[in-house]
């Protein structure tokens, strides 16, 4: 029955995606006639090595296409995952990041029937309303699973980027300090450290220098960014730079402000954190004390009654 199922679902795909019964979009029919440049030659290009999205995209474009369009119909939410990505600081489109929902779909489809075809053949019979429903919970949790990794991504530079800040900002303040201009004061920070940050700033500088305004990067920056502290400081950097105000001493005040939330953050943590570790001490440790003490008694108790 599942060979059968099988060979039905894959001879619908082929028919409903041969090219007689697929519809071709005015867009598609359009394409190649509104190209306003050539394509670039890929020896000017980066060799980038291909992988699991292209090689997917590359075998089942069309298919992962269409998918991408439904889920994205499904769930929206362009705004916010087009928020997140830039948060991210990835170059990945809305329509990539939905292709690799359905990837990750397809992969929990494929682990779901796995796990019904075992429990199958170890059960010895198939219960179809079972492994649908363990199908479908895959399909559907590996694309929500891939929009719950972004998150933890997000969450995660957010993180580095706020151990990283005051770091990189008492750097500026001493380059400043020192007399230098704050576009200086970043392209040496950006040479002399590492980290997410440091990438952030050295990506402005170079819009900068491709010939976009300072202060226009800088702006990007603040509205790519959903921390507050990183906001701050390239509202006080732009503010310098328009008016000419010292900048070093609200620098240091706004690493030091970061580092205070960092110990509040640590304190809340730490007592967090003690009452999980309630958990062990009640259940586990206690109960062994009682025991070591009520046993020695109890053995008295069963001799004298002998």
């Amino acid at each position: 029955m599942l060979l059968g199922l099988t060979a039905a679902a894959g001879v619908l795909l082929v028919v409903g995606f041969a090219p007689p019964m697929r519809q071709v979009r005015l867009v598609d029919r359009l394409a190649p006639y509104v190209h306003d440049t050539p394509a670039p030659s890929r020896l000017l290009g980066t060799v980038t090595q291909p992988g699991m999205l292209s090689a997917a995209r590359r075998v089942f474009g069309p298919v992962l296409a269409d998918g991408a369009r439904h889920v994205d119909r499904l769930l929206g939410g362009r705004v916010a995952v087009r928020r997140r990505l830039d948060a991210l600081g990835a170059e990945t489109s809305v329509e990539d990041f939905r292709v690799e929902q359905v990837v990750w779909g397809g992969l929990g489809l494929l682990g779901g029937a796995l796990v019904t075809t075992v429990g199958s053949a170890l059960a010895g019979s198939v219960n179809v309303l079972s492994a649908v429903l363990l199908c479908v919970a895959g399909l559907v949790g590996g694309v929500l699973g891939r929009d719950w990794w972004l998150t933890q991504q997000v969450q995660r530079r957010e993180e580095l980027l706020l151990a990283e800040f005051p770091v990189i900002a008492e750097l500026l303040a001493l380059a400043v300090t020192a007399g230098e201009s704050p576009t200086a004061a970043i392209a040496r920070v950006t040479r002399l450290s590492g980290g997410e940050l440091a990438r952030e700033l050295g990506a402005t500088l170079g819009r900068a220098r491709a010939g976009v305004p300072l202060v226009e990067a800088l702006q990007q920056l603040a509205d790519r960014t959903s921390l507050d502290p990183l906001a701050r400081f390239v509202d006080g950097v732009i503010v310098a730079i328009e008016r000419g105000t010292p900048l070093a001493e609200v620098l240091r005040a706004q690493a030091a402000d970061v580092r205070e939330a960092g110990k509040r953050r640590l304190l809340e943590a730490g007592g967090r954190k003690e009452i999980q570790m309630m958990v062990p001490v009640v259940f586990l440790v206690l109960p062994v004390t009682v025991m070591f003490a009520l046993f020695p008694g109890l053995i008295s108790i069963v001799s004298l009654a002998q």
